[in-house]
Parts: C-alpha cells; sequence; structure tokens
C-alpha cells in the first residue's frame, strides 16, 4: 500500500516504551507526528530522538503528540533511551514503538510486504527506508511526510515550522510561500474573491493575478 497526503494514516496496535497502545486512540483529537527510525543503537538516530525529546514542549505548544518507532524491541528501546540522554542531555520520556515484526513499517509503505517478519538479524542498511517523519491531523489523515537517508539528520526546526504552516492553513483559506516563517506574510487561496479578501485580510498586494500576499492572520 503507498501512503500520499490526505490518506487516512493506517491505524495499528503496538507495545511501547509507554505500553500498548492503539495509534487512532492514543492520537485523540489532535495531532501528532509519528518517526521512524531503521535500528537502535545507531549514531544519527541517537542525536534524532534527543533533539526530540529537548523539543517536546514546542510540539505540546502546538497539540502535536509525538512517537518514535524502530525497527526492534521494546526492551531494546529502554536500553537505548540511556545513550539517548548521555549524548544529548535530554530524557526520552514520549512512548517509542517497538516493531519487532516490522508490522508497522510494512504498514506505512517504509518496508516491503516481503521484508520478512522480524527484526533479529536485520542491519541498519536493510532497514534503510524506515526514515521517514508522518504529520497527522485530528481527522487521522496524513498532512506532511518526509524520507531522510541514514546519512542525514532530520530537521526538527522545519517539521515545526510545517507544522505552523498547516495548522494555519486548516483554519484559514491561505497558503504560505517558500521559507515562510510564522509571523510573515501569507498568500491569499484562489478560490477567495478580492473582495472577499480585503473583508477577511485587509490590505493586500496583488503581485500578479493568482499571487496575493496580506498579513498573517490571528492563528
Amino acid at each position: 500500500m503507498s501512503l500520499r497526503i490526505n490518506d487516512t494514516a493506517p491505524d495499528f496496535t503496538a507495545d511501547t516504551t509507554e505500553g500498548p497502545i492503539r495509534f487512532h486512540e492514543w492520537i485523540g483529537d489532535g495531532w501528532a507526528v509519528l518517526f521512524s527510525h531503521p535500528k537502535n543503537f545507531t549514531p544519527i538516530c541517537t542525536t534524532e530522538l534527543g533533539t526530540m525529546a529537548g523539543l517536546e514542549g514546542e510540539f505540546r505548544k502546538r497539540g502535536v503528540k509525538i512517537i518514535g518507532i524502530s525497527v526492534d524491541p521494546v526492551e531494546s528501546h529502554h536500553k537505548w533511551k540511556d545513550d539517548i540522554q548521555k549524548a544529548t542531555g535530554h530524557a526520552v520520556r514520549y512512548p517509542m514503538i517497538g516493531d519487532r515484526d516490522l508490522k508497522v513499517a510494512k504498514l506505512y509503505d517504509m518496508l516491503p510486504a516481503g521484508a520478512g517478519d522480524t527484526s533479529e538479524g536485520r542491519t541498519p542498511a536493510d532497514n534503510a527506508t524506515v526514515r521517514s517523519v508522518f504529520v497527522i491531523g485530528p481527522d487521522k489523515k496524513i498532512k506532511l511526510i518526509l524520507t531522510y537517508p541514514m546519512t542525514t539528520g532530520r530537521n526538527f526546526a522545519e517539521i515545526l515550522r510545517a507544522i505552523d504552516s498547516i495548522q494555519l492553513t486548516a483554519k484559514y483559506p491561505v497558503s504560505t510561500p517558500a521559507d515562510w516563517k510564522p509571523g510573515e506574510d501569507i498568500v491569499i487561496a484562489g478560490s477567495v474573491s478580492d473582495e472577499e479578501a480585503a473583508r477577511r485580510f485587509g490590505a493586500f498586494e496583488a503581485v500578479l493575478p493568482y499571487l496575493r500576499k496580506a498579513r498573517q492572520p490571528a492563528a
């Protein structure tokens, strides 16, 4: 199954470092980020999990839960957490899914169906495609997918920026331009007439007939 933006995020049950969960139930009526890892005790993933632990408050401000998954059992995750804190100074308190049987990795199209049914004996290279980030909305739809190679650590500031945009554009008929940051001008949706744009956003700049910029509405 190939996953795309606006598809329903597949539901599943799994063991985590915080106990068993049913994914959609765990998300509740808020937002979630699911970020995946090919193997425990790998250097780049160690830095990423620690960075996410340090940013957990920023995600919480946005009403976003975070959850990690690695292609290894939960008992191994608990041991890895010590290394993560030692390396980054941040304790992992969010749940980490154990994917011993590769079920979730396959469900989210990060491993092929023929990848086997156990994490035992698999190397990080075998699981190199389990390096994706999924942003999931309250409607359980996938809003964003990012996939990184193993050699490139993820930019979690960009993920926060993207969430700010996704949440803003879910609330107002606007889009955000390249390199947009919160507080900067937005682009008015083409479905909004000039008259309605003036009523909703005040003065706006028509850079092109199809590119109208205005001040960001209150989030």
